[in-house]
């Protein structure tokens, strides 16, 4: 299974920096979203994530670490949590950690939502 890897660029900076490991299962998402096109951008995320459920099985660590995102993103990300939250009830090991600035209590008040319409645990961490 590969690796993505989606460095954010100046060219487009609506688009967040991706790491998604397919050895460590530890997946990343960094920066802003805000593109137009985020379903597109996100499909290969959800479709990787299922991947790596039936094949590697293993435990999943999800850090986001995006400092603003639309609503479209929103829509993505639960998606996303969606397809984590069936994996851990199915008995898989998954872990998503937040991290937001202590400065932004809106963040918060987010990521509560994510917890409240996924159903799954989001660990709260400041950088």
């Amino acid at each position: 299974m590969q690796n993505i890897h989606i460095q954010r660029s100046l060219e487009n900076p609506d688009k967040p920096e991706v790491k998604f490991n397919a050895e460590t299962g530890v997946c990343e998402i960094i920066g802003e979203s805000y593109m137009e096109s985020t379903y597109t951008f996100y499909l290969p995320l959800m479709n990787w994530i299922e991947e790596y459920i039936k094949t590697v099985g293993d435990k999943i660590t999800m850090n986001i670490k995006l400092v603003y995102f639309n609503t479209s993103a929103t829509k993505c990300l639960l998606d996303i949590f969606e397809i984590l939250k069936k994996y851990q009830d199915e008995g898989g090991d998954v872990e998503v950690n937040w991290f937001y600035d202590n400065e932004d209590p809106d963040m918060v008040h987010e990521v509560e939502d994510f917890e409240i319409e996924s159903g799954l645990e989001i660990n709260l961490k400041e950088f």
